[in-house]
């Protein structure tokens, strides 16, 4: 009897999505910090809470404060109170997850701290908990080489596995500050520990509508003959904040956009959104296909980044009705700083898919609303039948992939006003998902977490992947130079980044289409 749901039939679950998690010990290194209070805790909490964490498992946290696991447990609930993307925290399912969080006092630095900890270990009293090592470094950049070389020394830390046991190190963005510096950093850890061993966190990557780009690409037949140069016209990459940098002047003076998102954020997006079939789901391949995708955008020289690169920054103005001071009044920044808040430009990809297709990305501070998204604009129509009459006024057809908020995907094509009169309009067909789906979805760091304990790494950024973005924004910084802002490279807090933006795809026939929501 044919089912009166066939949609329901259709489900097809994955292999891939099925782990295997083998009981292991997960140190937080810099346990003390922002990170583990608003981050790793409410996440391992929700993982307790699914019941999605192995059996046994442990939390031991090491930083310099000296405090007991009582001491240790209570400052986490107490965060866990406040930051718990679900309220109220279940008392029973929190007094089982505490019982395996522990402390460790030590100083990075100092080798017995990790023989402390070593000592911790075993106390545990299952060989396994052990030497089945998850190490997250929640510290800075500068501290990953003496960590990884003192965990080496120890014998916590085993460059050549010996299975079944594992050990992996888990890192946080920058991964360096420019190209030199994330080699030295790269070739610091792969010392200690091998490439495969090394998860680079971008918590970009474990946003459920970030993995779903390459879902939406690869399993739907209908867009591929659509995803290319024959069909598109050009690529627009919108990743817009509405507040300024508050409490964050002192990094962002060290950072600018072109290293906090650009480097990461958006050419990871970029990437996710070009590359070619992978040859299959492994963690490795669709990596390959990252790489390539990114060593393919055409190299920036003295006069494409003058002509290609836009950067701004902030002035006083207003957001969603509040008064923004300008970025040069935050706190921790210059008064005369030229760094950037907004960042626009335009990239060439010299590959068979993509050529003479320019892509366009933007991200900045102190924009009129905090959006993530995706804009495929398509070719417009030949200039016969409707667009010969319409011209201009017919517009092209668009599929636009929200990020955030209001995720979901939309395709704006043209139709008919009702009516006896015959009217022309843009129309949208669109999908949401918490209307599909459910409002739920988990926190980047309960995926990103999950995947490095099953050490699965397809949501991790590779050592090449690094370097080669880092060798993309090297060039346009070295482009910029030390040449001040210019009066046009300034923009009014609330409004959509400096005029110069708009004319960087003015120069092509084009403009930019400002997220909207989708409701």
């Amino acid at each position: 009897m044919e089912s009166d749901n066939l949609d329901e039939l259709m489900v097809c679950r994955l292999e891939r999505g099925i782990r295997t998690l083998s009981p292991c010990t997960m140190v937080i290194f810099g346990a003390s910090g922002d990170l583990t209070a608003r981050k790793l805790v409410p996440a391992l909490y929700h993982l307790a809470r699914a019941r999605q964490l192995p059996e046994p498992f442990r939390v031991v946290g090491v930083a310099r404060r000296p405090k007991s696991d009582a001491g240790f447990r209570a400052e986490l609930r107490e965060a866990l109170d406040q930051f718990s993307r679900t309220q109220p925290v279940d008392p029973s399912v929190w007094d089982s997850f505490a019982e395996t969080l522990h402390y460790c006092q030590g100083d990075l630095i100092e080798p017995a701290s990790y023989d402390r900890l070593a000592a911790r270990l075993r106390e545990f009293g299952d060989e396994r908990l052990a030497r089945n090592l998850l190490f997250y470094l929640a510290v800075s950049p500068s501290q990953f080489a003496p960590v990884v070389e003192q965990l080496s020394r120890s014998g916590l830390l085993r460059r050549e596995e010996e299975p079944p046991f594992w050990q992996r190190v888990v890192v946080e963005k920058p991964f360096g500050h420019d190209l030199s510096s994330a080699q030295s950093v790269n070739q610091a850890l792969t010392r200690f520990a091998h490439e495969r061993q090394i998860f680079r966190i971008d918590h970009y990557l474990g946003k459920e509508t970030v993995q779903n780009i390459l879902m939406f690409r690869f399993s739907n037949a209908i867009f591929e003959q659509l995803w290319s140069r024959q069909s598109v016209d050009h690529v627009q990459i919108t990743v817009s904040e509405a507040r300024g940098v508050g409490g964050r002047g002192g990094y962002y003076e060290e950072a600018g956009a072109l290293r906090d998102m650009v480097q990461n954020h958006l050419l990871q997006v970029l990437a996710l959104v070009a590359m070619e079939p992978p040859v299959s789901l492994e963690a490795e391949a669709i990596r390959d296909e990252k790489v390539k995708l990114l060593r393919s955008i055409r190299p920036f020289d003295a006069t494409g980044v003058a002509r290609s690169v836009v950067r701004g920054q902030y002035t006083n103005g207003t957001v969603r009705g509040q008064p923004v001071r300008a970025y040069r009044e935050e706190e921790k920044v210059r008064p005369d700083s030229n760094v950037e808040t907004f960042v626009a430009l335009r990239l060439l990809i010299d590959n068979w898919r993509w050529s003479g297709v320019p892509f366009y990305l933007r991200t900045g501070k102190a924009l009129p609303l905090s959006a993530s998204e995706v804009r495929l604009q398509f070719r417009r129509a030949p200039h016969v039948l409707f667009a010969a009459q319409c011209g201009s006024r017919l517009d092209a057809n668009s599929l636009t992939l929200r990020l955030q908020p209001d995720e979901g995907i939309s395709l704006r094509f043209n139709g008919k006003v009702p009516g006896t009169s015959t009217e022309v309009r843009p129309v949208r067909m669109h999908f949401r998902y918490d209307a599909e789906f459910g409002a739920y979805t988990p926190e980047a760091y309960e995926r990103l977490l999950l995947e490095a304990l099953a050490g699965d790494a397809t949501l991790f950024i590779r050592r090449d992947e690094v370097e080669t973005a880092w060798g993309i924004v090297d060039a346009i910084r070295a482009g910029w130079g030390a040449r001040p802002l210019r009066d046009r490279e300034f923009y009014p807090a609330g409004t959509w980044g400096p005029e110069a933006a708009d004319q960087l795809l003015a120069r092509t026939g084009h403009a930019w289409r400002n997220p909207q929501p989708l409701a």
